[in-house]
């Protein structure tokens, strides 16, 4: 009995073993390249089929209980997206990198630097200070050549982050100057837009902004301008908050069991594909409790607030994985709720404390240069002390200097000076 023992533990050990082995280069690819991630096993293995998880548009399978709300783009651009355009993104900026916008070599050099520099759906995520360093010219400089992308095609590229994006879209678009105001605090306050439905110019402004593009560059994105999430998390009326795995566009693992050969081969290679659908499972599994976490911790974000404090520690405490092996797991991957298409990274956000994140230091401080005293603004000192007073924190003064130049805010002096031009 005991050898038998043995024997179980040492099976089981090794299924286990082979599904892990599996399992890690299928969870940490994305939905897309799934079928990508799992080739190498079907190529070795007879007995496996692939059936693809694309054959049916995307459309089709996403519950009409999800609403896109401001970032989705109508079908119809989509396809002349894929159809007609034929220069690539960067070939369509170089072109717009010089006169009249970009006149001087310094003002072309830093237009070249911001299109370089930008990530897939075409925000700027360079190194300004590197950068201004070796080209010899102030960060105020280089913000005021940057922020000329507010008038480059496809407008809202290179801006800083969402709110800049949309607030460069709103500067094009058709607009009635009463609503036009309200728009713009909208787009301040993009994690907040419920707050606003009850305003005279509401679904004028909401219209608009549903217009809007995001990312800027989605038109020109590899593959597809959509964006294929693993998770759509959405409010219903009866159960509350529900999460749903987009299973419907996984690929089918088909095993051939028609062989009827009683052969060794047959039997690893019958191990093989059973641990390839376990490893599927587990991936799904996986996800599937990433998302419910999400919403037990978000869960003020799906109803309309802000993201919390999150660190992927907390996450693979609950996992019992390592904090890198769970940053792998949700790259690549993204969440579909009702108020858009959201990567997975973007609901974990770096602690101050356990209590305080970056983001509600940044919104804070964004709010107090808003009510500011025009005549006398708050300088990063001040503010360094009515942070620190708020949130019961200890901060050095280049940490304020850095989020405030994150939001696009300039420095006290420069703020005094526009104030007085009245802008």
């Amino acid at each position: 009995m005991a050898t038998l023992r043995v024997k179980t533990s040492v099976e089981l050990k090794n299924k286990l073993s082979n599904t892990l082995r599996n399992w890690l280069p299928i969870l940490h690819s994305s939905l897309g390249d799934l079928g990508e991630a799992m080739a190498p096993f079907v190529e070795t293995n007879p007995l496996i089929e692939i059936k693809s998880g694309y054959e049916e548009s995307f459309e089709s399978k996403i519950p009409r209980k999800i609403q896109y709300g401001y970032v989705q783009n109508s079908h119809t651009e989509a396809i002349e997206a894929l159809t007609v355009q034929k220069k690539s993104l960067y070939d369509v900026l170089d072109e717009q990198c010089e006169e009249p916008l970009f006149p001087t070599p310094l003002s072309q050099a830093v237009a070249r630097h911001v299109c370089e520099n930008l990530d897939e759906g075409g925000y700027y995520e360079g190194m300004s200070e590197e950068f201004c360093t070796h080209v010899g010219i102030s960060f105020e400089q280089f913000e005021q050549i940057r922020n000329r992308f507010r008038h480059i095609e496809p407008v809202g590229i290179g801006a800083r982050s969402l709110k800049e994006s949309f607030l460069f879209q709103l500067e094009h678009a058709s607009i009635s100057d009463s609503a036009y105001p309200l728009a713009v605090e909208m787009c301040e306050h993009l994690e907040e837009l419920n707050r606003y439905h009850k305003e005279l110019h509401f679904h004028e402004a909401m219209r608009v902004i549903g217009s809007f593009k995001n990312p800027p560059a989605i038109d020109f994105m590899e593959d597809s301008t959509q964006v294929i999430p693993d998770l759509m998390i959405f409010i219903d009326s009866e159960t509350g908050i529900e999460v749903s795995l987009n299973d419907r566009y996984y690929p089918t693992i088909i095993i051939d069991g028609e062989y009827g050969i009683d052969h060794a081969y047959i039997r690893d290679k019958m191990k093989e594909a059973k641990s390839l659908i376990d490893a599927l499972e587990m991936r799904k599994a996986t996800l599937y409790k990433v998302g419910l976490m999400i919403v037990e911790y978000q869960y003020d974000f799906f109803m309309g607030g802000a993201i919390r404090p999150l660190t992927l520690k907390t996450l693979a405490d609950e996992f019992g994985h390592n904090p890198s092996t769970i940053s792998r797991a949700i790259a690549n991957k993204y969440i579909a709720c009702d108020r858009g298409v959201f990567a997975m990274k973007e609901f974990f956000t770096t602690a101050i404390d356990e209590d305080v994140s970056n983001a509600a230091i940044k919104e804070y401080v964004h709010e107090l240069v808003k009510n500011e005293s025009h005549k006398k603004p708050l300088s990063d000192m001040k503010l360094l002390e009515m942070v620190q007073a708020k949130f019961k924190i200890s901060m050095v003064r280049r940490t304020i200097a850095k989020y405030r130049s994150q939001a696009n805010i300039a420095g006290s002096s420069e703020r005094k000076k526009l104030y007085q031009l009245g802008r």
